[in-house]
């Protein structure tokens, strides 16, 4: 099988497995007073540091907890608790479900006010009439790269707006992480959200950063873990793994980010060549270099991933997938396109294990699958 869609998930890197197997067989919970227990505490606090180094953060703004959608989560519900639980959240209306569902649950739920801010024909939010919308908010939310088209929001300029508003902000930055210099004291955030599976770390693990002054609320409580925001026992593997993935993922970051950028764009001229109409993004200034879309009029997205995965090619649509099924993408549909291609799309995305081969069988199955899926299309 031809893996393209790193963006979902990436293969376990061999420093992570290695470091995730080197603990795993370790007894002790990390807050038993004991010699096991203090042990594995040492092996939390040395992955935390190391992650914290990775991201440009202290130690102690490393929040460890289960991934993306938990980071998400934390951030914006704890945020808006924190803030006192009323006013107004600033966000885009292309941020990622994990950030974007939890503001809207806000409103159903606490009478929050929620300001989408749209996005160009590129994906990009407008950083004016970003900063527009920001004084008197409680907190506001921008995702660093946008993982269904690629676009990378400017994240530092919306966090000035931000700071010079008084209004604390989140970024998701999952997709970010290993593919751009993410430095998280630079960034002017008040949190950011990162995850290991992203960059060939395991799944179930990620991590909160946060400004020690950030006004967090536990979404969790019990133990008092995690700054007493994050209550439950550490994973500690689970930690080292995700340190050893992102060390790998940061050392290389430059070397690689050429390297992917080359394949990208491979897949970006090929798709043109082989499908003219195709709207395709990637492979260019203000694009991540690891994903590459495709709109393809007459296509369902639905029909292209099945003709693909019978073509040994593992591709997604890039908007969410619920029970097996493809929902039409809000990203496409804030970016102008109509509903019907915002269920036409296929994206491609690569990582540290994708290969010339990868892109080749790629580029191989694209006629015919979107041949034959314009083809089931006009039979209804």
């Amino acid at each position: 099988m031809h893996y393209l869609d790193h963006a979902a998930t990436s293969p376990l890197r061999p420093a992570a497995r290695e470091a995730w197997l080197a603990a795993a067989d370790a007894v002790g919970n990390p807050s038993a007073l004991h010699g096991d227990g203090r042990r594995r505490r040492a092996l939390v606090e040395d992955s935390r540091e190391r992650i914290a180094a990775a991201l440009g953060a202290d130690a102690a703004e490393v929040i460890l907890l289960s991934g993306g959608t938990e980071a998400d989560n934390m951030a914006l519900k704890g945020l808006w608790w924190g803030r006192g639980g009323t006013g107004r959240i600033v966000t885009t209306s292309v941020e990622h479900h994990a950030a974007l569902d939890p503001a809207r649950w806000l409103v159903d739920r606490e009478g929050a006010e929620v300001v989408e801010r749209g996005v160009d024909a590129w994906g990009r939010v407008d950083v004016d009439e970003f900063a527009a919308s920001l004084p008197g908010a409680t907190l506001a939310s921008a995702m660093w790269v946008n993982n269904e088209v690629g676009a990378i929001q400017p994240v530092r300029e919306l966090a000035a707006a931000a700071t010079a508003a008084g209004v604390p902000i989140h970024c998701d930055a999952v997709q970010a992480v290993g593919y751009e210099n993410v430095d998280f004291a630079a960034s002017g955030v008040t949190t950011m959200a990162v995850s290991a599976h992203k960059i060939g770390g395991p799944v179930g693990v990620g991590a909160l950063l946060a400004r020690r002054a950030a006004p967090l609320s536990p979404l969790l409580h019990g133990g008092g873990q995690e700054r007493k925001v994050r209550s439950g026992t550490v994973d500690a593997a689970g930690a080292a793994a995700f340190a050893a993935a992102l060390e790998d993922a940061v050392a290389a970051r430059a070397s690689e980010r050429e390297r992917i950028a080359r394949l990208a764009s491979r897949l970006v001229v090929g798709v043109r060549a082989a499908v003219p109409d195709a709207v395709v993004r990637g492979s260019e200034d203000g694009y991540a270099a690891h994903i590459v879309h495709a709109v393809i009029p007459g296509a369902s997205s639905e029909a292209m991933l099945m003709l693909f995965d019978a073509a040994g090619v593992a591709v997604s649509s890039g908007s969410a997938c619920t029970a097996g099924v493809v929902e039409r993408s809000h990203v496409l549909l804030a970016m102008g396109h109509t509903p019907e291609e915002s269920r036409s799309a296929v994206r491609f995305s690569l990582g540290w294990s994708s290969t010339d081969a990868d892109v080749d069988a790629a580029l191989a199955a694209v006629p015919d699958a979107v041949a034959r899926a314009r083809a089931a299309g006009s039979r209804g």
